[in-house]
């Protein structure tokens, strides 16, 4: 099916028209928005009659002389110094809320873009022999929602995930395991991605306690990390082995999130090895890094330490090693030459923001990067705090698991769906596979509702709360609806242009009409916490539309069939904007 074309931009397209033939040689834009006073407002025609030298509210009389009501504009009047407030007619609203229902492709008549680019998205990015923990969170469900709703509007996207596999640390594990060969036996042939992960954690946490306390140890991992990068078998097929069993619980950890990960799309520091002498020599040879004290570094004039002095972007070291620059330098290259990318997306803590600040602006002068036809940007995001509002650690002063906190999660869920559960019917494995969706949804909405860059509190008591703005409550709206529509029986949703809408229909009308505009947005801005906070209001008008507007009972069947249209309508709106944000909408609640 083809897009819908919005009320707003129908509404929009009729007043600039009207402006154009009211003042041909304006910029025509009446910036349009929603209004309380009606169901749109346009302000521009103070700045044109400031440009023109005339008197606003004359010039606003012209205009409104010009604009064809009719089918979608039933009333426009001036208001104040020379707004426009313009009511819409019930049938145009309810006709294009008809189109949207009659996508069966399931996009509710929301346009793709027309002249889609290639985005590489760098999220979600453990560490191997790591445990991943509540700093991972932000990283995958802010990068994943991002993934999804680039997708919808039609953008090519290829996934990253940039795991820690390579450096020092490797040559220290693999050093202590050739020493300590039983440490990491499995007793069980069959153990968890989770039990591997634990065994592989606790034994980076014993071989780093020895190198930081053993020199002559510190000195064998150290030459083991010159034999890991020069490619020695017995070596390699050690580190291997931790990418290996790191991988399994990183599968296990995504799928506990409801999140896809694939293997393809995993390509860690060690995927850009065969790189990094050419980085450095490009750089180089370029003039944008020169030797400073045996090291390659860029340097820059608006970045100086506490001393004054510059601080660079250390890209091989003194003692022939490479950092991180050099890494994260070649995957840029790799992306925009080999990935074709027109934009480079990173969901990386804001603690990073320096880094990636050097690194881009290196890429830049490399002449790998330009702000017209490739752009990088970090999306960067605040910290997870806890309930007093500082950083989430448990008592003992230790970072919290991310599997610890997504089960407790789970388990409050599922506690606040089995008590509702003999009310609607449930199941033992709906209740289970509902506390999962209801737990893991209510993790990820806290943390899009927010604005990415904001610290939030991990509160899990709100979190799985019916009331507020909480995953819970929005899906609790949308499985109200599917209640309502299996008591429908067999009475069908159907659109009725000719009925006369209450306020509380045209309101939610209104908002569904938003739903594209929304998502394209988002899509722009890379700001789920927008999409988020529309569907909460779309829940929020919901329950307005519910107290007001009987829906199985209204005054007659034509009305029944309107009613049943919108809140069906409401309820795809919600699936969809919900998937968006990687969230299930159970049937039942």
């Amino acid at each position: 099916m083809a897009s819908v074309t919005s009320l707003t931009a129908s509404v929009h397209q009729h007043l600039a028209t009207a402006l154009s033939a009211t003042l041909p040689t304006a910029d025509a834009d009446p910036l349009l928005r929603r209004s309380d006073r009606a169901d749109y407002q346009a302000n521009g025609i103070l700045a044109l009659a400031k440009k023109a030298k005339a008197n606003p509210r004359e010039l606003a009389t012209q205009v409104v002389a010009q604009v064809e009501s009719g089918e979608l504009i039933k009333d426009i009047e001036v208001s104040g110094p020379g707004f426009l407030n313009i009511t819409l007619t019930d049938g145009a609203i309810t006709e294009n809320l008809a189109a949207r229902y009659s996508d069966d492709t399931g996009r509710l008549g929301v346009p793709t873009t027309e002249h889609p680019g290639t985005t590489v998205i760098d999220y979600a990015q453990p560490n191997v022999a790591k445990e991943m923990h509540v700093g991972h969170l932000r990283s995958a469900v802010i990068g994943d929602a991002v993934v999804q709703i680039l997708e919808f509007t039609g953008e090519n996207v290829v996934r990253r995930h940039h795991i820690g596999d390579w450096g020092t640390q490797f040559g220290m594990l693999i050093q202590y395991l050739d020493e300590h060969p039983h440490e990491l036996d499995h007793k069980d042939a069959q153990v968890s991605g989770e039990e591997a992960m634990s065994n592989l954690d606790r034994l980076y946490k014993a071989a780093r306690r020895l190198f930081d306390s053993d020199e002559e140890f510190k000195t064998r991992a150290r030459r083991r990390v010159v034999d890991l990068q020069a490619g020695d078998p017995h070596t390699l097929a050690t580190w291997q082995k931790f990418v290996d069993e790191s991988k399994i619980y990183f599968f296990s950890v995504f799928d506990k999130l409801d999140m896809e990960i694939r293997d393809a799309d995993i390509v860690g520091e060690s995927g850009y090895n065969d790189m990094l002498d050419e980085t450095c020599r490009l750089l180089e040879e370029s003039g944008v890094a020169v030797r400073s004290e045996g090291a390659l570094c860029v340097f820059f004039e608006d970045i100086k330490g506490p001393d004054g002095n510059p601080v660079p972007l250390i890209v091989k070291k003194s003692d022939g090693g490479y950092g991180y620059a050099a890494t994260d330098l070649s995957a840029i290259r790799d992306r925009v030459f080999h990935l074709k990318a027109n934009s480079l997306l990173y969901v990386v803590d804001a603690r990073q923001s320096l880094h990636f600040k050097m690194v881009f602006e290196t890429a830049r002068r490399a002449g790998w990067l330009d702000d017209e036809d490739v752009k990088a940007f970090q999306l960067a995001f605040g910290t997870v705090l806890g309930k007093d509002g500082k950083p989430f650690k448990t008592r003992e002063g230790e970072t919290i698991r991310l599997v610890d906190l997504l089960d407790e999660a789970i388990e409050r869920a599922t506690a606040v769906v089995r008590e509702k559960a003999e009310k609607v019917g449930l199941s033992e494995q709906e209740i289970i596979e509902n506390g999962r969706y209801v737990g893991i949804g209510a993790v990820k909405y806290a943390d899009l509702s927010t604005s990415a860059v904001r610290d939030y509190k991990f509160d899990l008591d709100q979190m799985v709360s019916l009331n507020g703005d909480t995953s819970v409550y929005l899906q609790y709206a949308y499985a109200r609806i599917q209640s309502i529509l299996r008591k429908a029986g067999g009475t069908a949703p159907a659109a009725h242009p000719e009925l006369e809408l209450a306020p509380a229909e045209r309101a939610l009308g209104l908002h569904l009409d938003q739903f594209g505009e929304t998502v394209a947005e988002v899509a722009q801005s890379y700001e789920p916490h927008k999409l988020a906070a529309y569907l909460f209001k779309l829940a929020t008008l919901l329950t307005a539309f519910y107290d007001q507007c009987p829906v199985l009972k209204a005054e007659t069947p034509a009305h029944v069939e309107n009613r049943l249209f919108l809140v069906d309508l409401t309820a795809r709106t919600l699936h969809r904007g919900m998937a968006l944000l990687g969230i299930r909408t159970p049937e039942k609640l």
